[in-house]
């Protein structure tokens, strides 16, 4: 369609001129509505590319430098509370739910759509999952941890710093430090100091 060509020729550099005023601004605007959102505030040095969900007490405490993009679900309830270190990286859809309480260091990278909560439904006979009530522990992730795209980490787990979570695994026990961990449920794929096995 030589006439669509044309009109989009014609409006590319005014969607260009468009694109630098507004994205300042976006972004401006969602890191005004989530630190209104916070007790503690938040620190100007936050990259806040899409407004976060903030669900329940809002018990949160944000360190300095993360970068945080859209669709970024934080939820407290009774008790919980939600702390994130210095220069976390929350990519898109991730998902931190706390009931008791949940840390993750500083420098980690929590990959797409990742779901970290520290309480499931209890299994009762003859009570709805509704009615059941939760069973929470802690969870501890620890300095530079990066965790791959879809992951699930389960109550009660502690991530030691320096590991690795492969894409879409199951995390319900401990990892140790350095080690990198995969599959379902998560299992230790090589330990700390172990070489990098070589390209096929």
């Amino acid at each position: 369609m030589p006439g669509k060509a044309l009109i989009v020729g014609m409006l590319k550099p005014f969607a260009h001129l468009a694109g630098r005023v507004a994205d300042p601004a976006r972004r401006a605007w969602a890191h005004a509505r989530l630190a209104a959102r916070l007790p503690e505030g938040l620190d100007p040095s936050v990259v806040v590319m899409g407004v976060p969900e903030i669900h329940g007490t809002a018990r949160i405490r944000l360190g300095r430098s993360l970068l945080i993009y859209p669709g970024l679900y934080l939820e407290t309830q009774e008790e919980g509370a939600i702390s994130i270190g210095d220069r976390v990286t929350l990519s898109r859809g991730v998902h931190v739910v706390a009931y008791d309480r949940l840390e993750i260091g500083p420098g980690a990278i929590i990959g797409e759509y990742t779901s970290i909560r520290d309480a499931n439904h209890r299994i009762e006979s003859g009570v709805s999952w509704h009615d059941s009530g939760y069973d929470r522990a802690p969870i501890t992730i620890g300095a530079d941890v990066w965790i791959g795209h879809g992951a699930i980490v389960l109550p009660g787990v502690r991530i030691g710093d320096g590991a690795v979570v492969g894409a879409n695994a199951v995390v319900n026990r401990d990892v140790p430090a350095g080690a990198v961990v995969g599959g379902v449920p998560a299992r230790v794929l090589r330990a700390a100091g172990a070489p990098r096995p070589a390209p096929a």
